[in-house]
């Protein structure tokens, strides 16, 4: 289902990213991949570039070819470096660049968001969540966090609360909906990947050791990447808005809690 497509993916050089990418050009597909840092093993045509920034998307847009079948955002930050950084990437940057590729995107392509269950709480933070993803292009991120008094410690799941709405938000945006471009997401559970030991240390070992025991193991980025490339197939062409839970069953388990069921 994707033998002869060409595809973007973000976040290349370790991690989910880097199996995404492997397993795309496996099933036949030609691969862009985007970093900061150079992959260790070539996978297609690579773009060293940033998304942290509105002038790094226009530098890596401009290396684009005109027609994409499918976006992958796969990069972000843990946390650890603080929550201007991390919402510049894992919320603002990947939207900005959505929207600058968006054009180049076939009719008919797609766009997967990797999320995370940490961004479970979007529906108790609503409002908050309705407010940061209602600031449209790229804002001056280190001014917003302090006028909404945003904490580092709060930088990764907002990121991914905001990436949950806006997935639901852009799949029915005149941008992507006007040609059918599907837009999904992808929430990973605890992931055996290299910056685990970051999460660990934004979110605890407490939380993720129960998120763990929950399911039996972590996954790992083998038990991730097909799905990204399924939502990026022909074959998920009716999907659109969705996320789907990769996480061995967490987000069930923690929704018969939450249900009380």
């Amino acid at each position: 289902m994707l033998f002869g497509k060409t595809i973007l993916i973000t976040g290349v050089a370790s991690g989910i990213g880097a199996r995404a990418a492997e397993l795309a050009g496996q099933m036949g597909a030609d691969v862009i991949g985007i970093d900061v840092r150079e992959p260790s093993s070539g996978t297609g045509f690579f773009i060293k570039g940033d998304i942290s920034t509105a002038a790094g998307i226009e530098e890596i847009v401009k290396r684009l070819p005109n027609r994409i079948d499918a976006l992958a955002n796969v990069a972000g930050l843990s946390g650890s470096t603080g929550v201007t950084a991390t919402l510049a990437v894992n919320f603002y940057g990947l939207r900005a660049l959505s929207e600058a590729v968006a054009p180049r995107l076939r009719e008919g392509g797609a766009i997967v968001n990797v999320a995370s269950i940490a961004g479970y709480g979007w529906r108790t933070n609503l409002e908050r969540a309705k407010a940061l993803t209602g600031i449209e292009g790229f804002p001056d991120v280190a001014s917003l966090v302090g006028e909404h008094g945003l904490k580092n410690e709060e930088g990764y799941p907002l990121s991914k609360e905001l990436l949950l709405l806006w997935t639901m938000r852009a799949a029915h945006q005149p941008l992507f909906k006007d040609r059918s471009i599907r837009v999904n997401a992808v929430s990973p559970g605890p992931v055996e990947t290299p910056i685990l030991k970051q999460f660990r240390a934004v979110l605890g070992d407490a939380r993720v050791d129960s998120d763990i025991t929950r399911v039996g193991r972590a996954g790992t980025s083998a038990d991730i990447a097909p799905a990204i490339l399924f939502l990026c197939s022909d074959g998920a062409r009716w999907i659109n808005g969705a996320n789907l839970p990769v996480d061995g069953g967490l987000e069930a388990s923690i929704n018969a809690d939450v249900l009380g069921f």
